[in-house]
């Protein structure tokens, strides 16, 4: 008789090996035709909601490793909360205004595009950018409302915009000045503080004497009779700012000196510098001094100074003025600092406080980065072709002391990586520390006390977030761009006051451009709101910052906090937020701009939780770069790997610093993977003849090692939902990992193989396993789902053809459907895990002892093995308590347990018995039926007869 035939054998159509890269597009495809989101939303509805607000990538290029990660986090937490219980939405959206998109349709099309043909080409552009987008995040495993995403170019999505705009100025936080902006000549346009990144650069760094003007109030300063000729001497990294010098800044505090210096200078004998700073100096410009006289920086405040290029052309023929300043430091320089007000901004407000009007401040950079022609001697030039010709011209006039090259840190525009500065310029601002018009506290104060009351994953967010609020300038709203939504003003064209109707007009075109988009203003004449008043004024120019457009999308999309505004997904979406999720790098971007926004129209932040991820990194934690070699397309993974093998590695890296992806690393994913799968493999294949509904074992009836499997999964399961509740995941995966390789997998299915195969098919032995078995996969297959989704929905498909096919409380639509399995509760004070806890230790050492005899030769497979145990105590109680099914336990031929004191002993000997043709035990009865010589009695019985007696194994 063949007797293989007559095992239990695993059966199922669930594959070894997932063919994932071939085998996800049908499942992206399948989800999308059987509308697997809707089913979704449908099983969800009216649970508590849960509103996780996507932060909108740009609408321009193709989605790279850091969207996948951003995409797949996101994902996991919404189907996490789903199956927790709650409704939670997944609404995508994009960013579709602004400079790349205006720079492609540039470089595709030409400069000086009509506006309106701008716009158009724009729009359509973001509209593919898009769609290929969206494909790229779809084929990621992402499930949302791709139908109907938010989008900031959506007609209504603008419109509100301009609402939001008329809100914060009726609070009277905008306001219009002369300040220096962050400013691109490659844009064309003042810059949002994140869109500045720092990288280094080398200019020429001059030390410049600028010559007493008035040495009476000198000598009084210093307590002198009188004072020789001389300067004061400033150093500086820009030379290209001194044509536009209008004071001196020093430090109240600080001691300066007066020093005589041999050889004396074209200037005089004297300098004038910190005295802490004098032996550095004069080692610099190789000169002797010796002081004369100090006095504290506060005795020379007002005293002037002549322009150091006055000599050269009379232009120049000014006086600089001292003003005092906290900010002067003495770590390099000689602590006097020049202070060109268009600039640099503590230049500016330094200059400001002491009275200087804006129509005084000197500005001759144009914004293509060239002085204006009208500027003595360096007109037309660009500025950085004008810092030699400066330094030059210095020389002439005798005041260069010093000049060398300097490498610093230094800002850049992060689109075109070219070196920007700080320029004066009329922008729109909203103000960090104005009051608003009800009197509650300023924007700074709101946000700093929204910081407060936010959650952050990981911790470390509240310092730098809290830091870059204290410490940043106002924001720069207006932008010189044309794609984008409008500052929708009509300006006083001699006063630039605005219309006094401004905040009724901002109404009247957020409603046509809800209607026909931005396009409208371009569009607009006038007249036609302004009637006889329209020669007047003018239309301003001005866009709002991109940051703007996104920051504002709580109120755009969610609807914001109050019932008057309704978003474009306020029926799914709800204020605040629970959860904005984004890269490190929103710190000051969308989570600052949505922050300071929330806090303008409703003096709170729109989110109660900020999530962020770090930046992705090859494997030697080198940034991704084309020049390098090292980018890793997401792409490609999924057309190679598949994108559960990404979604695997986002899940079991810890996101809160760099995530490290290279070909090594996915290899060892794709092992963690098979092994994952191969334990689904093997539940899946013992329960192909099961069926939940008429063979399920009730729970008190099942054997005893089934009860404690399942209260292994209820504390597995309880642990991974908690790192769910807190958004960790990769400490989710190695705990599942554990479960299926050390729980299941070298334990209770290690033990379960035998009754599951060779037990009568319909036993109560073999249905208890089962009906266990079934809970586990279930279990598995739920807490699997948010992070490995296609895997999950797989054998979720399978589950519900086969052992859950007539049970009518599961989603056959979806494994997303469902909610987390609830497992039966061990009662209270149960022995059961303790007990068994300790079984598995013991087995442990049996096993250890059991691969020496083996590697010994003495035996082949643990089944030709007798082991004798002698234990006293708790441990006698346990071994004994389950009888004959210790053998099965340990898997041995036989096992006894003898009474004894001490540490416990155990004796392994191969067994003298024959073997089984059937359960491979080694059994005294083999052939004592002689109708079955080859087979045990225990066989004999589970094939003909009643079937073996087992209760706890």
């Amino acid at each position: 008789m063949d007797y293989k035939k007559t095992l239990n054998l695993p059966d199922t159509p669930f594959p070894m090996r997932g063919d994932l890269a071939r085998r996800e597009p049908a499942w992206v495809a399948e989800w999308e035709e059987n509308h697997v989101y809707q089913a979704i939303r449908a099983a969800s509805k009216g649970r508590p909601r849960f509103v996780l607000h996507d932060g909108p990538p740009y609408a321009n290029g193709d989605i790279h490793i850091g969207h996948a990660v951003n995409k797949i986090l996101k994902d996991m937490i919404v189907k996490s909360r789903n199956m927790a219980g709650y409704d939670a939405h997944y609404v995508p959206g994009w960013d579709c205004h602004g400079m790349p998109i205006e720079i492609q349709i540039e470089k595709k099309y030409g400069k000086n595009l009509p506006v309106a043909e701008m716009q158009s080409k724009a729009r359509a552009y973001a509209l593919e950018q898009i769609e290929r987008q969206k494909k790229d995040f779809k084929r990621l495993g992402v499930l949302g409302q791709w139908d109907r995403p938010y989008l900031t170019m959506n007609h209504r999505n603008e419109a509100n915009e301009i609402r939001a705009l008329k809100r914060i100025l009726e609070k009277g936080y905008v306001f219009r000045g002369l300040k220096p902006v962050n400013w691109c000549f490659d844009c064309g346009s003042a810059l949002a503080e994140a869109e500045v990144e720092y990288a280094d650069r080398v200019d020429p760094a001059v030390d410049v004497a600028f010559p007493f003007a008035d040495k009476p109030a000198l000598a009084r300063a210093f307590g002198l009779p009188s004072v020789d000729d001389g300067a004061i001497v400033i150093w500086t990294t820009t030379p290209w700012t001194i044509p536009s010098n209008q004071a001196l800044n020093l430090h109240p505090e600080i001691q300066y000196a007066l020093v005589r210096v041999t050889p004396a200078l074209p200037t005089g004998p004297l300098l004038l510098v910190a005295a802490e700073r004098v032996q550095a100096c004069m080692d610099q410009w190789g000169l002797q001094g010796e002081i004369v006289a100090t006095t504290a920086g506060e005795a020379l405040a007002g005293i002037a100074f002549h322009h150091p290029l006055a000599r050269i052309d009379a232009a120049y023929d000014r006086l600089s003025p001292v003003y005092l300043g906290d900010y002067v430091t003495l770590d390099t320089g000689t602590g006097v600092v020049h202070s060109a007000p268009a600039y640099g901004i503590e230049d500016f407000v330094s200059c400001k406080a002491h009275g200087l009007p804006d129509a005084d401040i000197l500005s001759p950079v144009m914004g293509d980065g060239r002085f204006a022609s009208t500027l003595a001697l360096f007109g037309g030039l660009s500025i950085w072709d004008a810092n030699p010709k400066i330094v030059e011209t210095l020389r002439e006039a005798g005041t260069l002391l010093h000049s060398e090259k300097h490498k610093h840190s230094y800002m850049h525009c992060w689109r075109h990586k070219t070196a920007i500065i700080y320029r004066a310029t009329n922008q729109w601002f909203a103000g960090m520390d104005v009051a608003p018009n009800d009197g509650g506290p300023t924007l700074r104060e709101s946000a700093l006390a929204g910081i407060e009351a936010t959650r952050f994953y990981p911790a470390w967010g509240r310092a730098r977030l809290h830091a870059m609020i204290a410490n940043r300038p106002d924001w720069t709203l207006s932008r010189q761009r044309q794609w984008g939504v409008p500052m929708a003003f009509f300006v006083h064209k001699e006063t630039g006051a605005l219309h006094p109707r401004t905040v009724d007009l901002l109404e009247q075109i957020a409603q046509r451009v809800e209607q026909g988009g931005i396009e409208t203003w371009q569009s607009l004449d006038p007249r036609e709101l302004l009637g006889d008043e329209a020669h007047m004024y003018e239309k301003s120019r001005d866009t709002l910052d991109v940051w703007f457009d996104s920051g504002t999308t709580h109120f755009t999309v969610l609807g914001g906090k109050d019932a008057t505004q309704s978003g474009s997904h306020g029926e799914e979406l709800a204020w605040p937020a629970d959860l904005y999720l984004e890269g490190s790098d929103q710190h000051r971007g969308w989570f600052h701009s949505s922050l300071l926004t929330g806090c303008m129209l409703y003096g709170r932040p729109p989110y109660n939780a900020l999530l962020t991820h770090g930046f992705v990194v090859d494997g030697q934690g080198r940034k991704m770069s084309k020049s390098v070699g090292n980018v890793i397309a997401p792409q490609k993974v999924s057309d190679s790997l598949g994108a559960e093998i990404l979604r695997l590695w986002v899940a079991s890296t810890d996101y809160s610093g760099e995530l490290s992806i290279s070909d090594e690393i996915l290899k060892r994913v794709v092992e963690s993977y098979r092994r994952i799968r191969n334990t689904l493999r093997f539940l899946l294949a013992n329960l192909a003849d099961f069926d939940a509904v008429s063979m399920t074992v009730p729970y008190g009836e099942r054997f005893e090692i089934d009860r404690y499997a399942l209260a292994m999964t209820a504390q597995m399961q309880q642990e991974i939902l908690t790192h769910y509740e807190k958004y960790d995941f990769h400490p989710a995966v190695a705990r599942l990992q554990t479960f299926c390789s050390e729980d299941l997998g070298a334990f209770y299915l290690d033990i379960l193989k035998d009754r599951l195969y060779t037990t009568g098919a319909a036993s109560l032995a073999r249905r208890s396993a089962q009906s266990t078995l079934l809970e586990i996969t279930q279990t598995l297959v739920k807490l699997m789902a948010p992070m490995l989704s296609f895997t999950a929905e797989e054998a979720w498909k399978e589950l519900a053809g086969t052992a859950l096919t007539h049970q009518a409380d599961i989603s056959r639509a979806t494994v997303f459907a469902e909610v987390f399995q609830v497992l039966p509760p061990l009662a209270e004070g149960d022995p059961l895990p303790t007990r068994w806890a300790r079984l598995r230790t013991i087995r442990a050492e049996v096993m250890r002892k059991l691969e020496e005899v083996r590697s010994a030769g003495a035996i082949g497979s643990s089944l030709q093995a007798e082991i004798d145990i002698t234990a006293s105590g708790d441990d006698l109680a346990a071994l004994r308590g389950l009888g004959d099914d210790l053998r099965f336990v340990l898997i041995v031929s036989r096992a006894t347990v003898h009474e004894g004191s001490g540490e416990l002993q155990i004796a392994i000997t191969p067994s003298a018995q024959k073997k089984c043709e059937r359960c491979w035990h080694w059994r005294m009865d083999v052939g004592t039926d002689p109708e079955h010589p080859e087979i045990c009695g225990r066989c004999v019985s589970n094939l003909f007869g009643s079937g073996e007696a087992r209760s706890h194994a």
